[in-house]
């Protein structure tokens, strides 16, 4: 991955941590480094670092970086050809790719809030992968989904009896 990549992977991070619900613009990133670091950087060169026009940083401008986005200085700078992250196997990566393809479902329904809460809910989740495994098999279960949302549903909800809990043909054996 290029440096210019990897900070634009950042700020799409940092807007998703700061609630923002999208990636945090070149402008904001400096002007948050401004105001919690006490240090200036201009926007046109970090426009610079992610086109790959400048594709080295200063010492004290990987440091700034790193500082800002909570990510160790080696990570900021371009991984070698042919590099990949993965040591023993893809599952870091394809975990990471998961919960990119999460986060931008999320701004996507940015205008239902519901919808766009739990997929950043389940992006921030250690294992989402997991998640959206345990997801299908409650699918899968007849029934299982609507009556977990029935008990699960925010206060407001009429509280069900115990006989309403169990599947349709248990009910009638009761």
């Amino acid at each position: 991955m290029r440096l210019g990549e990897k900070i634009r992977y950042l700020r799409l991070v940092e807007g998703t941590l700061r609630g923002l619900g999208r990636e945090m613009t070149q402008q904001e990133v400096v002007r948050a480094i401004g105001r919690e670091l006490k240090k200036s950087l201009s926007q046109s060169y970090l426009s610079q670092i992610e086109s790959g026009a400048r594709p080295h940083l200063t010492n004290s401008t990987r440091m700034m970086l790193a500082k800002f986005f909570g990510v160790h200085p080696g990570y900021l700078v371009d991984d070698p050809e042919g590099f990949h992250t993965e040591l023993i196997s893809d599952a870091g990566v394809n975990e990471d790719q998961l919960d990119l393809w999460l986060i931008s479902g999320a701004e996507r329904f940015a205008r239902d809030p519901q919808v766009s809460q739990a997929l950043l809910k389940l992006a921030e989740h250690s294992d989402s992968r997991k998640c959206l495994v345990l997801l299908k098999r409650i699918l899968d279960t007849p029934h299982l989904a609507d009556r977990l949302f029935a008990v699960l549903e925010p206060s407001g909800a009429r509280e069900l009896r115990p006989a309403e809990l169990l599947r349709p043909k248990q009910r009638e054996a009761v």
